[in-house]
């Protein structure tokens, strides 16, 4: 009997902790089922999150690209516009260029020059960065080599390789420059650097063009910050012009002792001097041709008044000097306005 009643009690044990089992299993199963969902939801929520980050990055990565690509796009759009107020009021007196040399230690000299021009920075910049500049700058006698190491759109690293042309007083010579140049549109700036030293151990320099907001008058009080606002406070009249700065370093190897180096810096200044006049007579040329039907009205008036001047003159050999003289004069016109 004993040992059955054990047998029972043993039975009915079991039976209790399978139950038991039962019943903490059932009741975890209905806990589990329920934050499942939750589960997968947060881990659907956070993968989403992750790539709508993602997306958004690469959006806005997207869009700035795309913003970069219309900003430099749409520049010449601007850049008629710009031209527009100035065929619209073309008249400019060229201001004296400021030079200013100074001479650093082991150096011939530094040279930095400042000048205002008559013409939007978009167009003076491509004046700069012409790789057939030398139509305009006369001390270009020959571009020997030209060759494009990296093009990014706005910018460009160019090898350049030509001969230059120097004048002083009576004298005059060829010397050769071979530069690495960095030409930045965005900030519209243009360095450049000698390749290899030789009787120069450094020839380096840049050219900056920054906006000149000739007509800023007519906005007081308001002081425009941008071209955009420029462009609204003037309805479109005001005309954008330049600031053009140039720097550039000289140092031979050896600096030779004066005077022979105060010749040298002579020719350097009168060099620099050379290339900022062709580039405010290249301005000039431009704007003259955004009016070409005055300038021929008033040329062909005042070719008229020379006329009838040398005609009231009966001396023959006077007559004859002024003819000489006019025909001079007249043929430098036509040069500068071709």
């Amino acid at each position: 009997m004993a040992k059955t009643e054990m047998a029972k009690a043993s039975v009915e044990i079991q039976e209790r902790e399978r139950n038991r089992d039962s019943i903490d299993f059932n009741k975890a199963v209905p806990k589990f089922l329920v934050q499942l969902p939750n589960k997968i939801q947060n881990c659907l929520m956070s993968q989403l999150k992750r790539f709508a980050k993602h997306d958004e990055q690469h959006s806005l990565i997207s869009s700035e690209s795309k913003l970069g690509k219309e900003a430099f796009s749409s520049s010449d759009t601007d850049l008629e516009k710009q031209m527009q107020a100035w065929r619209e009021n073309p008249s400019w007196a060229d201001p004296h260029s400021e030079i200013k040399v100074s001479v650093p230690e082991g150096s011939l000299c530094n040279l930095k020059v400042n000048v205002n021009v008559g013409l939007p920075p978009d167009a003076i910049y491509n004046i700069v960065t012409d790789p057939d500049n030398k139509r305009v700058f006369k001390n270009i006698k020959e571009v020997i080599s030209r060759k494009v190491i990296v093009d990014e759109g706005h910018r460009q690293v160019v090898e350049v390789e030509q001969a230059a042309l120097w004048k002083f007083l009576w004298w005059s010579g060829t010397i050769s420059v071979h530069v690495l140049v960095d030409q930045n549109r965005k900030d519209r700036s243009m360095k450049f650097k000698q390749v290899k030293t030789g009787f120069m151990k450094k020839f380096e320099g840049c050219w900056k063009v920054e906006p000149l907001f000739v007509d800023e008058k007519t906005c007081f009080p308001f002081k425009p910050k941008t071209w955009e606002d420029y462009y609204l406070c003037t309805g479109g009249k005001g005309r954008l012009g330049s600031k053009v700065s140039l720097e550039q370093l000289i140092q031979p190897a050896i600096v030779p002792p004066p005077p022979i180096s105060w010749y040298l810096r002579g020719i350097t200044a009168k060099t620099t001097e050379m290339l900022i006049n062709d580039l405010l007579a290249e301005a000039a040329r431009i704007r003259g041709d955004l009016g070409p039907q005055k300038s021929n009205k008033e040329s062909e008036s005042s070719s008229q008044d020379i006329l009838s001047e040398v005609d009231n003159v009966h001396d023959i050999k006077t007559r004859w000097a002024m003819r000489r003289r006019n025909a001079k004069l007249y043929h430098r016109k036509q040069l500068t306005a071709n």
